[in-house]
């Protein structure tokens, strides 16, 4: 278990993951704000599905989302189709013109990341990538789901000394054996 100090010292360094975020958000395009960013995200990564589950993945209320969804459908990048299963309901999916913009998005967050992490190794940003991974399942996020991408970089070895010294419920794994990829 890590010291307290290490506790807060994370606290402290995720608070300031906010200017991380604002410089992502003002990466998006003028027609694409963060909420229609994540309602095609979500779309991409999971495929179609009802407006409920798409409001439980991004985390906010079902009005919220209505609006989210209503921009997105605006402007052509998704379609709302009757549930077979549920007349009431409705199914959203991606049309083209989402999945391009989708791209779109992809490509100048890639490029963001890359610019700003240029001077770390592919080592270090896969490091990155498999710790924010474990923080996230450490909170049980809904949104994680199956990645859409394979990772880059190898998952971080463990030390054995370490692995073997904390196999704290008995299943002989150690808490930071790299999981596979969903």
């Amino acid at each position: 278990m890590a010291r307290q100090a290490h506790y807060e010292e994370l606290a402290r360094q995720l608070s300031a993951v906010g200017v991380v975020k604002r410089e992502i958000a003002r990466m998006l395009p003028p027609d694409c704000p963060g909420g229609s960013a994540g309602v095609l995200t979500l779309l991409g990564r999971h495929g179609e599905m009802r407006m409920s589950r798409l409001a439980e993945l991004l985390a906010v209320d079902i009005s919220v989302t209505s609006r989210h969804v209503a921009h997105v459908a605006d402007r052509g990048w998704i379609e709302r189709l009757p549930d077979p299963a549920d007349k009431r309901s409705r199914i959203l999916r991606l049309t083209p013109e989402g999945q391009d913009k989708l791209a779109e998005l992809h490509r100048r967050s890639t490029r963001l990341m890359a610019e700003r992490l240029s001077h770390w190794s592919d080592d270090e940003v896969g490091q990155l990538v498999h710790l924010l991974d474990r923080l996230r399942d450490s909170f049980d996020d809904c949104r994680a789901g199956p990645r859409t991408t394979p990772r880059t970089a190898p998952p971080v070895p463990v030390p054995v000394a370490e692995a073997q010294s904390d196999d704290s419920d008995g299943d002989g794994t150690h808490p930071t054996t790299p999981r596979t990829p969903a």
